[in-house]
């Protein structure tokens, strides 16, 4: 009986030269199996998930997906001709290979009329216009390019473990040379990949991000205001902020532009920000922040916010600008930017840089608010979205804040690693759903989404306040590392406001379009994905800091505003911000 054409290779017995293998293995026909599970796969893809994707992204996204089928079904093929012994193999007929191709071409093309309806349920959700019908052929066209280079990547990568597993058998038993020389050849592909490839990729985008942060565009001087970093005054220098931290103090609104909406005797807000620059470690960027802090008097407003940035250093102006407004300009705010990369690659090259920025500063400004008489010290709070909302979390341990504890804090968009809000959702009360929790009587923690809080109305508070903003379309919440064989509870019913009831969960496809939505997440619109609105947070700051002389119609102005404001600065700004998430 004759094998699938990628089984016989996989088994690595021939005695041809090594040319003849080499064309064998790049030019071989796709296995029956391999081509009917990858096609279903590829179908599967096309299926809705939680953020809208443009054509390049549902491309890649199929091939990825079409490839990782095909390739499991070669191993299963390959195991049923290892099994043979036991289990009979099944026919070759060529009239089995002509089924499977006829039956692939049915499955993809419908699949593929259907992917048009499908994407548009979650553009109608989120108010997005429609997919045109060119999309189709750009996906098929992609997909099968991105497939084909990954099958030929991955019998490139098999040819070489093969060739360790041969040069091995000269030396020992077959049997043994077979696992020896797997294990060999894939520490050479591992050594290959991470010490030539991806370290030439990591140098490369190392630079380009570093070159950025350094440039400082001709139409953004120094400030003049003494009360602001980079200004004559300042102890931190313009060219030590950093781009995302030029650009967050230079976006700081006027007390003119406050009072339009907070009425008369606004002032202006204080950002206080210390870049890479200023410092060679955590300890003494924190520390000059917080000379720079007493500098301009941040502790002499009625608020004062420990803002965890993101990796590039961004924060996000969503988050601050409506707690400036709801305070009249009465606030201070400080960060410290721990690196220049974006988040994931933050995350991935130095996972715990963050981590210690953020408790640098807390203990830096957290230690000096404790010395301040209780009557005369503004009201502390945290912040972070995204990354900066895990570092910020790890900034305290609980046991340090048992005598004097912050007010409170608003995390944005909290990753799914992040562990605090991990273990609180996991302790959530029964009958709530993971994408809104319920914990406990909500005196300490509340859970906030496009739609406000599942805590009743009324439910008092105690001495500190944390509001977790989530969306349940938020990809970079609610990615789930076990999707690959088990579905998410967060398509268990109800579901999300803003994730389509069409969404259906796949083994193995499933977690690799949530992984596509992770990168996909901040270029959803506005109040969907990891785009989080003013509006939104106006109504976690209002939670959190107990702000009570706004009447709701002022309040629904401002949020109006915010959000008109910000969804215009997006439109402007082609997603250069939001890339970072």
């Amino acid at each position: 009986m004759r094998q699938d054409d990628d089984a016989a290779l996989a088994s690595g017995t021939t005695s041809d030269g090594w040319f003849t293998r080499l064309r064998r293995s790049l030019l071989a026909r796709l296995g029956n199996t391999g081509l009917v599970l990858g096609t279903l796969f590829f179908a599967a893809s096309l299926t809705p998930s939680l953020t809208p994707r443009i054509t390049v992204a549902q491309a890649v996204l199929s091939g990825m997906c079409l490839a990782a089928g095909y390739g499991l079904g070669v191993l299963l093929r390959w195991l049923w001709g290892y099994l043979e012994l036991l289990l009979p193999g099944p026919a070759g007929q060529p009239r089995r290979r002509r089924i499977a191709v006829v039956a692939c071409a049915v499955i993809a093309a419908l699949a593929l009329w259907r992917s048009q309806h499908w994407e548009n349920i979650i553009r109608e959700l989120m108010h997005l216009a429609p997919a045109g019908p060119s999309r189709i052929l750009g996906v098929l066209a992609g997909a099968a390019v991105v497939a084909l280079l990954l099958v030929v990547l991955g019998r490139i990568a098999l040819m070489i473990i093969k060739a360790v597993m041969r040069l091995v058998t000269r030396k020992v038993p077959r049997r043994i040379a077979h696992v020896v020389g797997a294990i060999a050849g894939v520490l050479l592909l591992v050594g290959l990949v991470n010490g030539v490839i991806l370290s030439s990729l990591l140098d490369t985008l190392d630079a380009s991000y570093r070159q950025a942060d350094a440039l400082i565009p001709p139409d953004m001087p120094p400030p003049t205001e003494w009360d602001s970093p980079g200004s004559a005054q300042s102890l931190v220098a313009w060219n030590q902020l950093g781009r995302m931290g030029r650009r967050y103090v230079d976006a700081r609104p006027t007390a003119d532009e406050l009072a339009a909406y907070a009425g008369p005797g606004a002032k202006a807000p204080l950002r206080v920000y210390a870049g890479l620059p200023t410092g060679d470690t955590p300890e003494e960027r924190a520390q000059l922040a917080l000379e720079e802090l007493k500098r301009v008097g941040g502790f002499e407003r009625k608020a004062l916010i420990i803002i965890t940035p993101t990796g590039t250093g961004w924060v996000d102006p969503s988050g601050i600008d409506g707690i400036e407004y709801l305070y009249r300009g009465d606030v201070a705010s400080v960060a410290v930017q721990y690196s220049y990369l974006s988040s994931p690659l933050t995350l991935f090259l130095d996972p715990d840089t963050g981590g210690v920025t953020a408790r640098a500063l807390f203990r830096e400004v957290y230690g000096y608010w404790r010395t301040l008489p209780p009557e005369r010290r503004p009201k502390l709070y945290l912040h972070g979205l995204s990354l900066g909302a895990l570092n910020s979390e790890r900034s305290f341990e609980m046991f340090e804040l048992l005598g004097e504890p912050f007010d409170g804090a608003v995390w944005s968009g909290p990753p799914f690693a992040a562990s605090k809000w991990a273990g609180l959702t996991r302790s959530r009360n029964p009958g709530s759903p993971v994408w809104l929790p319920q914990f406990q009587d909500g005196s300490f923690v509340r859970f906030m989404n496009q739609d406000g809080s599942s805590t009743p109305p009324g439910t008092p508070w105690g001495p500190m306040r944390v509001v977790y903003l989530q969306y349940g379309s938020d990809a970079v919440t609610f990615f789930d590392r076990h999707g690959f064989f088990r579905e998410p509870e967060l398509l268990d019913a109800p579901r999300p406001p803003d994730v389509s009831p069409a969404m259906r969960w796949y083994p193995v496809v499933t977690m690799m379009q949530m992984a596509m939505d992770t990168s996909l997440s901040m270029s959803a619109p506005m109040g969907f994905g990891h785009v989080y609105a003013p509006s939104h947070y106006i109504n976690a700051w209002l939670e959190v800091t107990g702000i009570d002389d706004w009447s709701p119609e002022d309040v629904a102005r401002l949020q109006r505003h915010l959000d008109e404001r910000r969804a215009e600065e997006l439109s402007k700004d082609g997603g250069e911000e939001t890339v970072d998430g």
